[in-house]
């Protein structure tokens, strides 16, 4: 078709197959770029969750504080200026493919700076060191790779219209990323040994992650039809470069087995690291600069001829073995120190039978760790927020957690870490624990079973903290669902006493109003104080201070009042025969209300029959005070009703009827005594603004407070309810089940006294830190302060 051009009608196959080809190119294109990068994206934030690790394990192992010192301060810069890092990265990466795709993306060059006649300055040797570390991992990562390298260039190559793509040229090869990330971090202001640390991280996480970007990428284009019959076959004796190991682990194993990610808290982070910064420099202060002289701190690597980390978990596996011995003889001794320094002792005689050579030592690095698990559980065995059996059971731990300690010296730096979950965990469950609450031991064989386990199949793996923390977590989970029931039903029925007691008291409170310091009828007096105070009560409960029905009994109560009055007139007279129907048909509907016996309503209502027949015949009537009558009616021992607390939580409840004709079947409200179940004031009064006084409103809901009776009986109690009626605080089991409720005053009473004493929320491990920090400072200047654990002694040679 050669007329085309001029027939408007005729349309060129050939042209519109290229334009659709090209729109099919641009949409790979993209394809490629949004799979390549969202992955490399997240092999670079993996990266950054591995940086404080990383510059941790270095810090610990410095060689003086100043170096230890700049490693800190590197982990807050790159938390500080992460996010806009992994921004600049992906702008260039993203740079990258945008020059590539339009055909302006050069070959990287990854040289350093050259040596000049007057050789290299300060800054040079530093741009030196960062291209030798780029070029070298870049190198490392295209040898490794160059099968999956090899097809992706061919494939891009068609994307690009037939122009070469080699390694170096790749919008996602090791050279381009490697230089993209190398101008990103000019970002961070750190020394150069901080940027190599980086930089290794990036080979690691990043270089070493490439492969399966390659592969998916590979797989995406073939689907789409670009070289599919495309194949590479690696060069004679070229082997892929194996992972680098995971540095800050015990030689020969892998990186964390948890997910550091999973628990990222920039700002707990950070706290960890000044804790953890604090201890290593008061532990080292014991060393002086003797630290230095052992070099750069390698993993189990002490003096020449010192113990290897291999030797001492050697040891530490063969006492685990032994764990009921050694726990046996810790026993015997007077006390925590005593026990942690016998551990010593036998862990440093048993790496002795298994190393060789005559001069034996454990390295600074190594004692640190030793002495600072032996702190950790010499604070559990004296810590006042565990029972004594819980302690007991806690400190067998010690050889498994030591094990950890020297295995990944993270232990003390990540809350995350699955030993550290693990062993708050079990001190959090044990916390609440009493005999009487566990008689089934429930909770208690759970706890011993952990612990069990750990000393049973813990070698190596992390994984069975995991494990452990899982199957643990599990049981609480579930026991308590069941405590929480039981819980919400101790809630429930203290909130219904309190309604009913509240109710008790306004119902006095109004009955009171009408009738104290008033000369009344005996029959008024009683029927008021007894019955019809029963009444209010039980419409407080079921209608509220605002209903009618309240406002009727109220104005019954007036009128019946008044009723009992002396009558001088004659309108006063023809006024209650006119409102006597209706005080008889409102009194009626009140007994029936609160089930009073129909033998007593017809005695009641014959009795004030022959009152008013008096008052309007103008007889004479008894009258007496109010207290009076109600001291006769408890010296001749008027019966008082036992089932109102059985109704206080299900207002709407009616008051069963008595059989006995002779024993009233409600309850009488007593107006001048104490209600039985209210807590009395304590003896000792405190103002208000005393500082126990203060530290009881300011506990929370969930705090666990450990009473201690006259016989030295110990009771652990959670505050479950804080009453908005009566401001009393509820405590119960861990079981759920109540153990007391105390008044503000009475509680603050006995904090005082020492016969309450409440229990801290931190979890373990961060309290057991604090206080070591607390003890490595004090024992500085402080004579009476108990002084850390005292240097090993090198042992003499063990004998064959």
């Amino acid at each position: 078709m050669t007329g085309s051009q001029d027939n408007p009608n005729v349309v060129d196959l050939q042209q519109r197959q290229n334009a659709a080809g090209n729109d099919r190119l641009g949409d790979l294109m993209k394809q490629v770029r949004s799979i390549s990068l969202k992955r490399i994206n997240g092999l670079v934030g993996t990266l950054f969750e591995n940086v404080d690790d990383a510059l941790f394990d270095m810090a610990e192992r410095a060689g003086s504080n100043a170096l230890q010192t700049e490693y800190f301060d590197g982990m807050r810069e790159v938390r500080k200026k992460r996010q806009l890092v992994e921004r600049l990265f992906l702008e260039q990466a993203t740079h990258a493919f945008s020059d590539f795709a339009d055909g302006k993306l050069k070959p990287v060059k990854l040289e350093g700076p050259q040596a000049g006649g007057a050789g290299l300055s300060l800054v040079d040797n530093i741009e030196l060191e960062e291209s030798l570390a780029v070029t070298s991992m870049v190198a490392k990562a295209e040898n490794r790779l160059q099968r999956s390298l090899y097809q992706v260039n061919q494939r891009l190559s068609v994307l690009v219209g037939g122009g070469k793509v080699e390694d170096a040229s790749n919008p996602i090869g090791p050279a381009t990323l490697g230089n993209a990330f190398r101008a990103a971090i000019r970002e961070f202001d750190v020394n150069v040994q901080v940027k190599l640390i980086i930089y290794k991280l990036f080979d690691r996480y990043v270089m070493a992650g490439l492969e399966p970007v390659y592969e998916e990428v590979n797989i995406e284009l073939i689907r789409a039809g670009v070289l599919p019959q495309v194949r590479h076959t690696l060069q004679s004796g070229a082997r892929p470069a194996p992972l680098p190991p995971a540095r800050g682990h015990y030689a020969g194993e892998a990186g964390p087995a948890y997910p550091a990610a999973t628990y990222h808290d920039p700002a707990a982070a950070e706290l960890q690291a000044e804790i953890y910064h604090t201890l290593r420099s008061l532990l080292a202060s014991r060393h002086g600069e003797a630290r230095g002289a052992e070099g750069d701190g390698v993993p189990g690597a002490g003096a020449q001829g010192g113990f290897s980390a291999a030797d001492l978990l050697s040891a530490l596996t063969i006492l685990q073995g032994q764990s009921a011995a050694v726990q046996a003889r810790s026993d015997e001794l007077a006390g925590a120190t005593e026990a942690v320094q016998q551990l010593k002792r036998e862990l440093l005689d048993q790496a002795g039978k298994l190393s060789s050579g005559p001069h034996r030592r454990v390295s600074n690095a190594d004692e640190d760790t030793i002495d600072l698990v032996g702190m950790l559980f010499e604070y559990i065995v004296q810590d006042r927020n565990l029972p004594a059996h819980i302690q007991s059971v806690l400190s067998r731990l010690q050889i498994p957690y030591l094990k950890v300690a020297i295995l990944d010296r993270h232990l003390f730096a990540q809350r995350a870490h699955p030993a550290r979950r693990l062993l708050d965990a079990l001190a959090e469950a044990g916390k609440g624990w009493t005999e009487e609450a566990d008689r089934d031991q429930r909770l208690y064989s759970h706890i011993l079973g952990a612990v069990e386990a750990v000393l049973r199949d813990f070698d190596d793996d992390i994984e069975v903290f995991e494990r452990e923390l899982a199957t643990f977590d599990a049981f609480v989970e579930q026991n308590q669902k069941r405590s929480e029931l039981a819980e919400q039903r101790a809630t429930d029925a203290t909130r219904g006493r309190e309604k009913l007691q509240q109710a008790r008291t306004v119902a006095a409170r109004e009955i009171l109003k009408r009738i104290d310091g008033r000369e009344l009828p005996p029959i008024i007096h009683t029927v008021l104080s007894r019955p019809w105070a029963n009444y209010l009560v039980l419409t407080l409960l079921r209608q509220g201070e605002d209903s009618e029905e309240w406002r009727n009994a109220l104005r019954f109560a007036d009128e019946f009042v008044w009723s009992a009055l002396p009558k001088s007139s004659d309108a006063e007279h023809q006024r209650l025969r006119a409102l006597l129907p209706h005080l008889e048909k409102a009194l009626r509907h009140g007994l029936t209300t609160v089930a009073y016996h129909e033998t007593d309503v017809k005695q009641v209502m014959h009795e004030l029959g022959q009152f008013y027949r008096r008052v309007l015949e103008g007889q004479a009537v008894e009258t007496r005070l109010a207290k009076d009558v109600i001291e006769d009616n408890a010296a001749a021992g008027a019966p008082v009703a036992a089932h109102a607390d059985e109704h206080a939580a299900d207002p709407g409840a009616v008051v069963p009827q008595a059989a006995p004709a002779t024993r009233s079947p409600v309850e009488e409200i007593v107006l001048s005594s104490t209600p039985e179940g209210e807590a009395e004031q304590p003896a000792e009064e405190l103002p208000a603004d005393d500082e126990f006084v203060r530290a009881v409103r300011e506990l929370k809901v969930g705090t666990w407070i450990e009473f201690v009776g006259d016989d030295e009986q110990r009771e652990r109690a959670k505050l479950s309810w804080i009453s908005p009626i009566s401001a009393k605080y509820l405590f119960v089991n861990r079981r759920g089940l109540k153990v007391c409720d105390k008044t503000v005053a009475a509680l603050a009473v006995e904090l005082r006294r020492g016969s309450a004493i409440v229990l801290e929320e931190v979890p373990l491990f961060d309290r057991a830190l604090d206080a070591i920090v607390a003890r490595l400072r004090g024992s500085e200047g402080k004579p009476d302060q108990a002084p850390p654990p005292a240097p090993l002694a090198t042992p003499e040679p063990a004998s064959s």
